[in-house]
């Protein structure tokens, strides 16, 4: 492959996903990380993408959303470490609320069947929790997102004025340290802010390559969040960063 064959994999890969890791474009193209990381720089000062942590994320305006089953693989294992390190988080009778992340659907599969409510935009989170006797399940309704089988729009941003929960657990598109946490898509931002100011906790559940990105929509300021889990691929500088800001950071 010829070097300008391989930048416009490169760019096309990272426009068709939004974000993709540095190892991962390694694979793809058959080079070194190394090569893949001086073809970043080099594609970034083009403008033709921007750099993030570990990898690099598409300067197209808005990103459509990543459609579930894609999401479902894509950092699968980190997320899945992030769910059950959340799950622990969770006490009996609380009032919890879970996004539509993939992240939440796990959290959802490994939850135990405990007497908790739990309020949800996400389609699968509901059904996965359906059949745990003791969990009530309550759903937004509104506007369906085939691409992320959730709910949003103006009816489901409504519905979440009628409830106050303990604990909010979401994901994001990006962590920005100076920026705050952002959406690619506008409609999952707005209920994403919503969910932001219902809750007394706030848990961020953001795998480490989403540190230092900065997607198309603002969500909230870090300091409306609580605790941040990620994965291990997030530095003791990085993670100091975050606690300095008021952030709890649990990594596994």
């Amino acid at each position: 492959m010829l070097v300008a064959e391989r930048y416009e994999k490169i760019v096309q890969l990272v426009n068709e996903r939004g974000s993709i890791r540095v190892t991962e474009l390694s694979e793809q193209c058959q080079v070194t990380e190394e090569t893949i990381r001086r073809d970043l720089d080099r594609l970034e000062q083009a403008g033709r993408l921007r750099r993030s942590h570990g990898g690099a994320v598409s300067v197209k305006e808005q990103q459509p959303e990543t459609p579930y089953f894609e999401r479902e693989i894509a950092f699968a294992e980190e997320k899945k470490r992030i769910a059950m390190e959340a799950v622990k988080l969770i006490e009996p009778q609380e009032r919890i609320l879970l996004d539509a992340s993939t992240t939440a659907w796990y959290m959802a599969a490994s939850m135990p069947d405990m007497p908790v409510t739990v309020l949800t935009n996400s389609i699968k989170v509901a059904m996965e929790l359906v059949g745990k006797e003791k969990i009530q399940v309550i759903s937004t309704g509104g506007i369906l997102a085939a691409r992320s089988l959730s709910y949003v729009g103006p009816l489901a941003e409504r519905s979440l004025d009628a409830y106050h929960v303990d604990k909010a657990f979401l994901s994001c598109k990006g962590l920005h340290l100076e920026r705050g946490i952002s959406e690619s898509n506008e409609l999952q931002a707005r209920i994403k802010q919503k969910m932001v100011g219902m809750a007394d906790h706030v848990i961020l559940l953001a795998d480490s390559s989403k540190y230092g990105v900065q997607a198309f929509t603002h969500v909230a300021d870090l300091h409306n969040i609580h605790m941040l889990i990620t994965d291990a691929g997030l530095s003791p500088e990085e993670a100091d960063q975050l606690e300095q800001r008021g952030i709890s950071v649990k990594s596994v």
